[in-house]
């Protein structure tokens, strides 16, 4: 019996193939890719003529609701019920929908979107063994996985762009996926010719080139020109030092994190630091050991102390604590 329920489970796709059927499951926590699913399902379905859209909320769902919304009376064309927030769906909307998979309306397309968590189980269980197909909408938090995404949304485009091009749009935006693929749409949508490491600097060059942790990651990196570079525009632009050095301190501090976490099966709930940044700093850990690492603390704590009080060019103290850790690092 079993192996009969297994054999009928469908197999889980990523997003990007998500195509109607008379009832649908788009899970995961990624709440971006979950709508790029409904669209395209939403697209499919008007390729072939006008449809009628029905948004349900299964937190604050009314008994009856879902049968209201796919009763063939209501429309005139086909239609499309999105029903979101599964992960905090009421009982009445479980017990509602547990009925309607075992009848589904052909004519009808019923989206259901779960966030992810337990709340739910007996349904996706259901769903799932019923060979309801899902598609998945994983979250995006590893540096990796912010770059390769935001490399796919160019590919998409047609505009397939410089790896440093991309990696350059990443260290602006940060690790939110939806203000990367409103970039990646902006530059595509302004830039007609090549999207280089340039044009990225253009449009988002104060937040690459003036922030303290652009300083950090170049310092980090021993790349001490570049690093100066960014202290000295940063200055120059009014930037006060003291988030600076304190996004230099910051940086310093998740690397001995994860550089005494190592191999101790220590979380990242426990270290106060998300994978993305893990990441960043296993690859950085390559320039450092502990006595490079101290002696960099050294030199950003006295930069602290004279940045706020102790000597009258403050500029100086951070730039030589800046040329102190790049030198350190390379």
């Amino acid at each position: 019996m079993a192996a009969r329920q297994s054999a009928r489970q469908a197999p889980q796709a990523t997003w990007h193939r998500a195509a109607p059927a008379p009832i649908v499951l788009v899970s995961g926590p990624e709440k971006l890719l979950a709508s790029r699913a409904v669209e395209r399902i939403a697209a499919r379905m008007r390729a072939a003529g006008d449809i009628e859209v029905t948004r349900l909320d299964a937190a604050a769902y009314s008994k009856g609701g879902l049968a209201g919304a796919t009763s063939p009376s209501l429309f005139a064309e086909p239609g499309l019920v999105l029903v979101e927030s599964l992960e905090s769906m009421n009982d009445d909307f479980l017990q509602d929908a547990l009925a309607y998979v075992e009848r589904p309306d052909p004519d009808c397309v019923v989206v259901l979107q779960h966030g992810g968590g337990v709340r739910g189980k007996r349904l996706l269980d259901t769903l799932r063994k019923g060979g309801t197909p899902e598609y998945t909408c994983p979250a995006i938090k590893k540096d990796a996985e912010l770059v390769d995404f935001a490399t796919g949304e160019f590919e998409r485009g047609g505009r397939p762009t410089q790896a440093r091009a991309v990696r350059a749009l990443v260290d602006a935006i940060g690790e939110d996926v939806a203000e990367i693929a409103a970039a990646c749409a902006q530059l595509m949508s302004d830039v007609d010719g090549p999207i280089d490491e340039q044009v990225v600097t253009r449009y988002y060059g104060t937040r690459v080139n003036a922030t303290g942790f652009s300083v950090a990651d170049a310092a980090i990196a021993g790349r001490t020109s570049d690093a100066i570079a960014l202290v000295r525009h940063a200055l120059s632009t009014g930037t006060d030092p003291v988030p600076l050095v304190a996004a230099l301190a910051s940086k310093l501090r998740t690397l001995i994190k994860v550089g005494a976490a190592r191999g101790r099966g220590v979380s990242l709930r426990e270290l106060g630091i998300q994978p993305w940044q893990e990441d960043r700093a296993r690859r950085d850990l390559r320039r450092w050991d502990a006595d490079s690492l101290a002696l960099a603390v050294q030199a950003v704590a006295q930069a602290d102390a004279e940045i706020k009080g102790a000597s009258r060019a403050p500029g100086f103290a951070l730039e030589r604590a800046v040329r102190t850790v790049a030198e350190l690092a390379s």
